[in-house]
């Protein structure tokens, strides 16, 4: 029995073995009240950092926590999602790689091929965003890579203005977890989707990623909101929770991004250290929920 599972065990049974010590039993008690959330921030969360849990588990699980969006999920378990009504507010597939990105032209036939099978299947399915990456520099200066990436991308602006899809590339740091990956600063983020001139082209701000590569997040998200179309959180340094053993201070930041008047969603994706992971979670909407 994994840990966090044994100790949820014990604890139920400490619980029953004191309520029958005093007499009373759980049918006495009102059960507590469900804490609602106030709606100004459409909450979600990424996958991966919960592989551990069986999808279908850990659907169940937001949802009961009022979540009702989940990132990164390919098109084999939209079923999946769909069962539990849970939104796909990210999803993937169509991208080759975090490395292998729309910055070095050998890759734009296969990635244009990607592109334009999945854009329309993500509006079949009711969703609106697709995540593409830059790909690693290799060598190559950030001009030509933009402009690499701007020649490639325009060629599935229309078919996903014609879906409805936005096309959001994720800004990564490359100081500690990407190193050499070409997208590593707003700034850069920003002049392409400049270059690209379509509203079906955004940028996935990482706020963890962009804290540790340039910090000033406040500012950078009430200056530059309209190039934002998602955002992501965790906890500076490390990834982890983002309580008050991290750096960052969540509620202020969200605070920022309700008063851009944005209603796309935020998506957790801090990677849990603590030994009941889905309380992270839970704590972590509290926190956000502003």
């Amino acid at each position: 029995m994994k840990r966090r599972k044994f100790l949820a065990a014990a604890a139920v049974t400490g619980t029953t073995v004191g309520l029958l010590g005093t007499g009373c039993t759980t049918a006495d008690e009102a059960p507590p009240e469900k804490k609602s959330l106030q709606g100004n921030i459409n909450h979600s969360m990424c996958r991966w950092t919960f592989n551990d849990t069986p999808l279908p588990e850990l659907l169940t699980s937001i949802k009961e926590m009022g979540i009702m969006a989940i990132d990164l999920i390919g098109e084999k378990e939209w079923p999946i999602l769909k069962d539990h009504g849970i939104h796909c507010s990210m999803c993937n597939g169509a991208e080759i790689g975090l490395t292998e990105g729309w910055n070095d032209p050998q890759y734009h036939e296969q990635l244009i091929a990607n592109y334009t099978d999945q854009i329309p299947k993500v509006a079949a399915a009711g969703y609106t965003n697709l995540i593409c990456f830059s790909g690693n520099r290799r060598g190559m200066d950030d001009e030509t890579g933009m402009k690499n990436c701007a020649e490639g991308l325009r060629q599935i602006m229309d078919l996903a203005a014609k879906h409805g899809v936005v096309i959001q590339m994720e800004l990564f740091n490359s100081k500690i977890n990407h190193p050499d990956y070409m997208c590593d600063s707003s700034a850069w983020g920003i002049e392409l989707c400049k270059a690209i001139g379509s509203e079906q082209f955004k940028l996935l701000y990482d706020i963890y990623h962009m804290q540790v590569q340039e910090g000033d997040i406040i500012h950078t998200i009430k200056e530059n909101h309209q190039y934002f179309g998602h955002y992501h959180t965790a906890g500076v340094p490390g990834r982890n929770e983002i309580d008050d053993r991290q750096e960052l201070y969540y509620p202020a930041i969200m605070k920022a991004i309700v008063e851009t008047g944005y209603k796309g969603y935020v998506a957790q994706e801090f990677i849990p250290v603590d030994d009941e992971p889905l309380e992270s979670l839970r704590k972590s909407i509290e926190i956000c929920d502003v």
